[in-house]
């Protein structure tokens, strides 16, 4: 499929400290056409109707309803992330527009986190590290 046919996601930009990661990025190319948000803030009149999807991650782009009104073909809008407590699901809503996230993605991580911690705090793993190896 060429990238002209690919659906238009936006994203606030590839790499960086508040970008997508980059081979996030490469995978997501294969399927959608990225386009950043200087890119559709440079001309929006063209973007704005190839614009069908937004990618969030860490919670950029915004979603306002400034940004809603100007992508009249926008269906969904994915989170990369397990709330969405930063976007206003209601006025999303309003604009018929679909929510997704990513509700699992951290669940065996935060699980190990939470089980080191309690491991830990019974052993008394930092208390004994810092009496054998001060400093440390």
């Amino acid at each position: 499929m060429a990238e002209e046919e690919l659906p238009g996601v936006l994203i606030l930009d590839i790499g960086g400290t508040r970008g997508v990661l980059e081979n996030l990025g490469a995978l997501l190319k294969k399927h959608f056409r990225l386009i950043t948000m200087k890119e559709f803030l440079e001309n929006k009149k063209e973007m704005s109707k190839k614009i069908q999807s937004v990618f969030v991650f860490e919670c950029k782009p915004t979603i306002d309803q400034e940004l809603l009104e100007s992508l009249p073909n926008l269906k969904v809008i994915g989170n990369s992330g397990v709330g969405v407590d930063h976007l206003d699901l209601k006025m999303i809503s309003n604009f018929g527009v679909k929510v997704t996230n990513t509700p699992h993605a951290v669940a065996d991580s935060t699980a190990d986190i939470g089980m080191a911690l309690m491991l830990a705090s019974a052993r008394r793993l930092v208390e004994g590290n810092v009496l054998h190896f001060p400093g440390s």
